[in-house]
């Protein structure tokens, strides 16, 4: 049963599609829910988490308390989890890292946000770091009812992660992170993912359906085309040796120019196609 932070917590969440308020404000939170290991009874949990490629990073680390969190306790005992991000739920297997793989992924953290030290500095247990995978081949199913709200909320999660790795870069001092490599690289492939659904699934559906659409389909797909460049000039700036952050922030905002002229084209034209009633 989640305290009332966090009860309020999760209820902002699930009613901002996963914008909140507060402590968490600016934060890269998701909804964890475990089945509790002695009640059976679901168990959801706020938390923050690191991007890690295709899949999540989330950290046990109860504020440097002498025990590991519950949520840690019940996916030891069972590690299918769900996980809410405000955009999508998906069904997830929970991995405790251990070794060299969560010493370094801890120290990523560490270099990122300090905080994490701190916390294990309070207390004599080695603070976990758990991998949360996504489990099956399908899509993670939308938090929405209408493939219009679907695509207003999968383009206000990519508005939030640029604006988070543009705040990210512009602090980043005079080198980047790990982490923050590890951010951008996410988003980048994440977008080209969501750009290459689109390109093979979405517009040619609609164009089968509204011919008379393919003009404005047409400078979608040429807009992808100019986004992909994008994104492989940040992957090429954030990759290089002792990466300067000044070109990453230019990158980064060349790159949330063009998407954000992009999503506003496409929301005009499309959702009130992809709501309206079916004939």
């Amino acid at each position: 049963m989640p305290n009332d932070f966090n009860r309020q917590v999760i209820e902002e969440f699930r009613a901002n599609a996963g914008r909140v308020g507060g402590f968490f404000e600016g934060a890269r939170l998701l909804l964890l829910t475990t089945v509790g290991a002695r009640s059976g009874a679901p168990h959801t949990t706020p938390l923050g988490y690191l991007p890690d490629g295709d899949r999540v990073l989330v950290i046990a680390s109860a504020a440097g308390a002498p025990r590991h969190p519950a949520w840690f306790h019940n996916l030891v005992a069972d590690p299918r989890v769900t996980v809410e991000t405000g955009a999508f739920t998906y069904e997830a297997r929970a991995v405790v890292l251990e070794g060299g793989e969560r010493d370094r992924l801890f120290a990523r953290a560490v270099e990122a946000d300090p905080g994490w030290a701190d916390y294990q500095a309070k207390t004599d247990r080695v603070i976990p770091v758990v991998a949360l995978r996504q489990a099956g081949d399908g899509p993670p199913a939308p938090n929405v009812t209408s493939w219009g709200a679907h695509l207003k909320l999968v383009h206000d999660a990519f508005r939030r992660e640029l604006a988070l790795i543009r705040e990210e870069v512009a602090r980043s001092g005079p080198g980047l992170g790990a982490q923050l490599r590890v951010n951008c690289l996410t988003l980048c492939q994440g977008m080209h993912n969501h750009h290459t659904g689109e390109d093979l699934m979405m517009f040619p559906a609609l164009g089968r359906d509204r011919p008379d659409l393919e003009p404005v389909l047409e400078r979608l797909r040429e807009e992808h085309r100019t986004i992909a460049t994008l994104l492989d000039d940040l992957r090429e700036v954030v990759s290089a040796d002792r990466a300067d952050p000044l070109p990453v922030l230019t990158e980064v905002e060349r790159l949330t120019g063009a998407v954000e002229a992009h999503l506003v084209y496409e929301e005009e034209w499309l959702i009130p196609i992809l709501d309206a009633p079916a004939p």
